[in-house]
């Protein structure tokens, strides 16, 4: 059975010279969930563990999502509500103080791109 999603994620922590305990220490995902995902044992991670699993590799959430079934090659539309939900998701496991940070980044990056036109 195909696991390209695994593959890809092993692929991306080998390169880096990662072990699992790494990426656990980084991502705060549980080596050994780490490990399932690599080996097919998981083969649709949910949305957030991707989300997280994206930023920490510098990878395509999109197409992790994708690699996991969670989103058709074409459904941009779909793409959007999922990362909107990771990052609401995301957003819960934070303090108030750092929910009202990344807001205001948020609407930091926003004035930027109004003011570059």
């Amino acid at each position: 059975m195909e696991n390209a999603l695994g593959e890809l994620l092993r692929e991306e922590r080998t390169k880096r010279q990662w072990s699992l305990r790494d990426v656990e220490e980084k991502t705060g995902i549980h080596n050994a969930h780490l490990s399932q995902i690599e080996s097919g044992g998981i083969g649709r991670p949910a949305p957030n563990l991707l989300f997280t699993l994206a930023a920490a590799y510098d990878l395509r959430y999109e197409e992790l999502m994708r690699l996991a079934g969670h989103l058709k090659a074409d459904d941009r539309k779909q793409s959007r509500r999922s990362l909107q939900g990771a990052a609401l998701h995301a957003l819960e496991e934070l303090t108030p103080k750092e929910q009202r940070r990344v807001l205001e980044y948020m609407k930091s990056l926003r004035a930027d791109r109004t003011a570059r036109g």
